[in-house]
């Protein structure tokens, strides 16, 4: 667990004084967005199980200031760590990560990318976006340009617990280029966008 994933438990179990809390899923550091925690041990892992069998709709954003190799499409092939922890995408597919994208232009030189991995590998989206020769704004370890932040924020969370739907939307508070008006205007502009498989 990353430290600010420990800090977030803590300071959600002092708010809703609790002393059970379970994290079911990670985000890496630096990234915004959608955290699933469960109250009890038994939701946390039949919410697992979910994230395990590709049932929860997962739904990111990102801001990319190079062209990409495509607009829109899939990324697709095995995974292995290289070195300190940094990620590489191979041409083999037996376990193979797999992102759906769509890229809009928000402003010159900026796109934003809407994002759908239907797996959940350690850095999946980064260096799948890496693999388009378009690192994600503020993704140092990728190649990304120097910026005030990671430009990564898991923006939608689609899933169902006790035969019930949810479908979680955060919204973007940090980051001077998420939160100007282009890319409010260019999300109204696709509302309740899909990226189909």
């Amino acid at each position: 667990m990353h430290d600010s994933e420990s800090g977030i438990i803590s300071m959600l179990k002092r708010q809703l004084n609790t002393s059970t809390l379970f994290l079911v899923h990670r985000l890496d550091k630096g990234t915004s967005g959608c955290l699933l925690i469960a109250t009890h041990k038994a939701a946390a892992a039949h919410l697992a199980l979910q994230f395990e069998h590709r049932t929860v709709k997962k739904q990111y954003l990102a801001l990319i200031d190079k062209k990409p190799k495509k607009k829109q499409g899939r990324v697709m092939g095995d995974m292995v760590n290289k070195r300190r922890g940094q990620w590489a995408l191979l041409q083999t597919k037996h376990n193979p990560a797999i992102t759906y994208f769509n890229t809009y232009s928000v402003f010159p030189g900026t796109r934003l990318v809407l994002v759908k991995p239907i797996t959940g590998k350690t850095h999946q989206i980064r260096v799948a976006l890496k693999s388009l020769g378009a690192p994600i704004i503020g993704d140092i370890r990728y190649g990304g340009t120097q910026s005030d932040r990671l430009y990564l924020h898991a923006w939608q969370l689609r899933f169902n617990f006790n035969h019930t739907a949810f479908h979680c939307i955060a919204p973007i508070s940090t980051g001077e280029k998420f939160t100007g008006d282009e890319v409010t205007q260019c999300l109204l502009d696709r509302n309740d966008a899909q990226i189909e498989p």
